[in-house]
């Protein structure tokens, strides 16, 4: 987990270290979307509307855990929000690169701001919306958007003076007193660095914007 020293535009937060997940859980192939959250929610929250399948956005980690206490309730499976580590390990799918396409990355792979170069990438399309799920290739385990499109929020609070400790950890769940909570994955505004499989940021729980969205996971039980 994190990013080696040589990475393009990585954060000194991003240490490198060795993390061990000891429980299997299933991730969603796909964020959530607009028809999903109408179907548990009665609303749709999003700014972008119009197509099939968008992914829903405009949702705060507060709004995501409401969801999922409403779907448990239909479903009854576990569903939760994944950690940052889950998020990492899925988002890889067993890749070291910056991203799991490799090096870097372009607007055909992912929706972002295609106006920003990363490494030797090339400039690209800056759609200025989001994208229907699965517009993109997926990654090698079939995750689609691990990259791009909607900033994912993650189950882990966020404190940005708690930087990655080199130690081997397993498990791991975050700060314990922290407001802000974790986001992964960049989103259809931001440059191909918030992209990147390490890049975190952290966001105070109760805010809400157009380039926030999530995915589920439920544990095996």
């Amino acid at each position: 987990m994190g990013s080696p020293k040589e990475e393009k535009e990585r954060s000194k937060e991003e240490t490198q270290h060795k993390v061990t997940l000891t429980k299997r859980f299933y991730m969603g192939v796909y964020s959530v979307t607009q028809e999903e959250w109408k179907s548990v929610m009665g609303n749709n929250p999003s700014h972008f509307k119009g197509e099939m399948n968008l992914p829903v956005e405009s949702v705060s980690w507060d709004d995501c855990q409401e969801f999922i206490k409403l779907l448990r309730q239909k479903d009854r499976k576990p569903y939760r929000l994944p950690t940052e580590a889950e998020w990492e390990y899925s988002c890889r799918a067993g890749t070291t690169t910056p991203f799991h396409f490799g090096h870097t990355i372009s607007t055909d792979q992912a929706n972002y701001n295609g106006k920003v170069v990363y490494g030797n990438g090339k400039l690209g399309t800056f759609r200025g919306k989001t994208t229907p799920v699965g517009t993109f290739p997926p990654n090698a385990w079939g995750l689609y958007d691990m990259h791009g499109n909607v900033f994912q929020w993650c189950q882990d609070r966020y404190d940005p003076h708690d930087v990655y400790s080199e130690k081997e950890v397993i498990d791991p769940q975050g700060p314990d007193m922290e407001e802000s909570h974790v986001l992964r994955g960049g989103s259809w505004l931001y440059d191909p660095r918030n992209c990147r499989s390490a890049a975190r940021l952290g966001l105070d729980r109760h805010f809400e914007t157009k380039i926030l969205g999530f995915r589920i996971c439920f544990f095996d039980e």
